[in-house]
């Protein structure tokens, strides 16, 4: 049971193309976002389209498989855990940011590779 305290799952479309970086460590992490929709109708009893965007964050070989596989629009599901953290900008502002942990993605769909990916 205690894996499942903190775990999420997620069937959405991206929201951008995946960038890796590599850290000083030698530590590898990749950010997205992750857009998932509802639909529901409301006390009204007319119909809402709601999109929710996620924070994504993955590391070392979940980063690398991010980085060369997935697109924006790409339509994948993802499991993780949910981490909060917070953080002053440089105006000295507190933001409290809400991040998805990879610990395992599904591509959903089949996408087309361009030819300059594999290179």
């Amino acid at each position: 049971m205690n894996a499942l305290r903190n775990r999420v799952m997620l069937l959405g479309n991206l929201g951008q193309d995946p960038e890796i970086k590599n850290l000083e460590n030698g530590k590898k992490v990749v950010h997205f976002t992750l857009a998932t929709k509802e639909d529901y109708k409301n006390t009204d009893g007319q119909k809402v389209k709601e999109t929710t965007w996620h924070n994504i964050t993955a590391w070392n070989g979940l980063a690398e498989v991010a980085s060369k596989y997935l697109r924006k629009g790409q339509e994948v599901l993802v499991e993780g855990r949910i981490v909060y953290r917070t953080y002053e900008d440089k105006k000295g502002i507190t933001k409290n940011v809400t991040d998805i942990v990879l610990s395992d993605l599904q591509l959903l769909r089949s996408t087309k590779v361009n030819a300059k990916d594999e290179e």
